[in-house]
């Protein structure tokens, strides 16, 4: 067949360890042979990052700005081990944090149903779909060793020389400090991307905080949703019949576990962070997931939401063959290129990106699946495979299709 061509350049953010081998083989195998890709690549694994002083990040930022849609690699966020291990001058932030604050808007993460792996929660018959908060709080912290006594205070001192200040603890004996922070503007958007997002999906929209502890933070988080609730989407939730509340996320997590499913669940940054994770296991894998960050801007960055796969990379190092889960990897590309094509009207390439999910699910509803889905799997007839042979067979399974 005559390759799919590409009228504009997809932003290509390239990432780490296990990952990385897979983006590799998973443009080789099921991309090049069928797409004539027009991508900006940019290299944030950890080493041209420290090549770079991490600029590349944020050059990769303002591509995704530039052409309005971009797919990304799970990458790496140093730790201390990290840093000896890369020998780094210091410990870079999030590449994700970055990218999440320069581009704003909402993270959005729904598990990947295939036939054959049943969720851990028996209730559950439908995605349940994370809508992350994508800035500030402890992704942006300020934090600090406090070596003994004295008092930590929070102050504010404004454009007019006024200073408010409250203390945040007396110390008597050593300990830890964090700050942390949002903007009413972020989280404005936040709000709207929700509510737009259940709109387009027709699904009920929960959002939850702790504000019966944190009174001001997640107070103000609660009340920015219901303002603009009340007065920018109400009547179009009504008239479509969906229903927003607000909950504890204590109170969340217990409806979570009796929902069936089939609604989006709104959470800050870190609980956004965790549950999806807690999601994505419990309805079978952490690659078993698609994410997405929607800004208010237009902008749209694809990625896995599992990591860089540490482990299987130290094993693909030694020679040893690895049977790593690429699904995640591969809907971070159709979801890109889907969304490419319906943004330069290219129904060729958005089919396409419809057939290779429509290939990766059948290979595994064939039995045919990386070792973390066969432990799972209520299929009969089942085969575990390496990380490359399963790509290798849901390209089969791709050409069989076109």
């Amino acid at each position: 067949m005559e390759k799919i061509t590409m009228k504009t350049p997809l932003v290509e953010i390239d990432g780490d360890e296990m990952t990385r081998i897979l983006w590799k083989m998973i443009k080789d195998e099921l991309l090049e042979p069928f797409v004539e890709l027009n991508t900006e690549y940019y290299d944030l694994g950890l080493l041209h990052r420290k090549e770079t002083d991490d600029a590349v990040t944020v050059d990769a930022a303002n591509a995704i700005k530039k052409y309005g849609v971009g797919v990304k690699c799970a990458t790496i966020t140093p730790n201390a081990a990290r840093k000896k291990e890369y020998d780094l001058d210091r410990l870079f932030p999030s590449p994700n944090a970055t990218l999440r604050s320069m581009l704003d808007g909402t993270v959005f993460r729904t598990p990947i149903l295939v036939k054959g792996i049943d969720p851990c929660v028996i209730s559950w018959k439908k995605p349940i779909t994370i809508a992350r908060h994508a800035y500030g709080d402890i992704y942006k912290n300020t934090e600090m060793v406090i070596p003994g006594k004295g008092t930590v205070k929070l102050v504010y001192e404004a454009e007019d020389g006024t200073v408010t200040e409250q203390i945040v603890h007396t110390f008597k004996e050593p300990g830890i400090v964090q700050g942390i922070h949002n903007l009413d503007r972020s989280i404005v958007s936040f709000a709207r991307s929700c509510f737009t997002y259940a709109l387009n999906a027709h699904e009920d929209l929960w959002f939850a905080a702790k504000d019966t502890i944190s009174k001001t933070y997640d107070g103000h988080f609660r009340d920015i949703f219901e303002k603009i609730y009340e007065e920018e989407f109400k009547d179009a939730f009504e008239e479509a019949g969906l229903s927003y509340f607000y909950t504890l996320t204590d109170d969340a997590v217990a409806r979570i576990m009796k929902s069936e499913g089939g609604i989006i669940w709104a959470c800050k940054n870190y609980e956004g962070d965790i549950f999806s994770d807690m999601l994505s296991s419990a309805f079978g894998s952490l690659a078993m997931m698609t994410s997405v960050l929607v800004s208010p801007d237009g902008y749209f960055e694809y990625e896995a939401a599992h990591g860089t796969v540490q482990r299987h990379y130290y094993k693909h190092l030694k020679g040893e063959e690895t049977s790593t889960n690429s699904v995640a990897t591969i809907f971070a590309w159709t979801g890109a290129l889907r969304k490419r094509g319906e943004l330069d009207g290219n129904g060729e390439l958005m089919h396409f990106a419809d057939l290779l999910e429509k290939a990766t699910l059948g290979t595994i509803e064939k039995g045919i699946m990386t070792g973390d889905l066969l432990r799972l799997s209520t299929l009969e007839n089942t085969r575990k495979v390496s990380s490359a042979e399963f790509i290798q067979e849901v390209r089969k399974e791709l050409e069989s299709y076109l």
